[in-house]
């Protein structure tokens, strides 16, 4: 028999799964269903890149879930899944670990659905769609913010009236499942930089950074919600609130309204007027794809000097996400003015992506580690599931 972990991050048209043994960290299998409905495709590979056919409903999620299933079994008939991981964007303030999903923590999440409302729901659905599909084996949460429930109250509260810290208006993080591994990778090639001070940059679609000190999350640019920030490919980052309530009174726009600018239409794609694909706008050549990479640098360099405020000091900064370990450009510009941190690149290191890339003289570690949260999520789906309770 074939024992399995399946992962799941399902967003609000799309499906990213991986399947994993049941021991050991090498994928088994990997895909994507896009734009679930109508035009919905799928694309599934085993652990060899060889593709996976798989045919089937594809509709809602329920239906991908369904057909990632049969693919996969068409794969290895004898297939048993041993638990299913799910990535969940806000596990609360308490919540600190995967946890075993049962009807109740399921309606317990769904209350934080106001703090995330464009990521939780569908968050959500993925998990109802494979408690129904699959009754009998164990649905696990691994969340987002759990990470950083480390954090000093000083970098968890805003200087607002108390009773809102009370009701849940805090500084959250997100990303963790990225640092969780970043931290547990560094540990393992590099135990001594992974007790020290390290500022983790990850920068993709989604962007943030968090300041970690002895593998514990001590500050993060991320906050309350997932809009705060550096500048991402259509989400805003950090904003002067005074915008929001211009944007209410003068202009006379909804929540709605403002989300979906907010949330849709700002970012890199707001300010270059073109992508939020920053492979685009580095080919593009224009002054205003040339002026929202200047933006996102600019931003980048001061969030590293906020963060080792933070930490005291830095002893490494570490790449990772979809820019972070591919823009060789962004990677270059942003240390660039980071000399006074102990901060310099090796330009050969850096256009050839090695996992280190800072010189040999460098103060301060400059490295590339591709991240990977589903392996986060199976190990917590597989730790939680044999327990049937919060993880140690």
């Amino acid at each position: 028999m074939t024992r399995a972990i399946l992962t799941l991050n399902a967003g609000s048209s799309s499906l990213k799964v991986a399947l994993f043994p049941a021991e050991g960290s090498r994928p088994m299998a990997s895909g994507l269903v896009d734009r679930i409905g109508p035009a919905a495709e799928i694309r599934l590979k085993d652990g060899d890149g060889q593709p996976i056919a798989a045919e089937g409903d594809l509709s809602s999620h329920a239906g991908a879930i369904a057909t990632v299933i049969d693919g996969f079994r068409g794969h290895w008939p004898d297939l048993a899944l041993e638990a299913i991981g799910h990535r969940v964007v806000h596990g609360g303030p308490d919540r600190a670990r995967p946890v075993a999903v049962d009807d109740a923590t399921l309606t317990e999440l769904a209350g934080l659905s106001p703090f995330a409302p464009l990521h939780q729901p569908h968050n959500l659905a993925g998990i109802r769609a494979a408690m129904a599909a699959f009754p009998g084996v164990p649905q696990v949460a691994c969340f987002d913010t759990a990470f950083h429930r480390s954090h000093p109250w000083v970098n968890d509260a805003f200087a607002l009236p108390r009773a809102l810290y009370d009701e849940g208006v805090r500084r959250y993080g997100f990303h963790g499942l990225s640092y969780e591994y970043i931290t547990s990778e560094l540990g393992r090639i590099a135990p001594q930089l992974a007790e020290g001070r390290v500022v983790v940059a990850h920068l993709g679609n989604g962007a943030s950074m968090c300041a970690i000190q002895n593998g514990r999350s001590v500050a993060s640019t991320m906050g309350f919600s997932a809009l705060d920030g550096l500048p991402m490919g259509t989400r805003c980052g950090q904003l002067d609130a005074g915008v929001l309530l211009y944007l209410m009174d003068q202009k006379g726009m909804s929540a709605a309204e403002i989300s979906d600018l907010l949330y849709k239409k700002s970012g890199l794609l707001g300010l270059s007027g073109l992508s939020n694909d920053m492979r685009t706008l580095e080919a593009a050549g224009t002054r205003e794809a040339g002026q929202a990479i200047d933006y996102f640098v600019f931003r980048c360099q001061r969030e590293v000097g906020a963060m080792a405020a933070a930490l005291g000091g830095i002893d490494a900064l570490v790449f990772c996400g979809g820019i972070g370990e591919n823009s060789r450009l962004v990677r270059a510009r942003i240390c660039e003015r980071l000399g006074w941190m102990g901060i310099e690149i090796d330009h050969g290191r850096n256009a050839a992506n090695d996992p280190i890339i800072s010189s040999d003289f460098a103060r301060t570690t400059v490295m590339v580690i591709p991240t990977n949260e589903e392996l986060v999520i199976a190990r917590g789906a597989r730790a939680a599931g044999r327990s049937g309770q919060e993880t140690a």
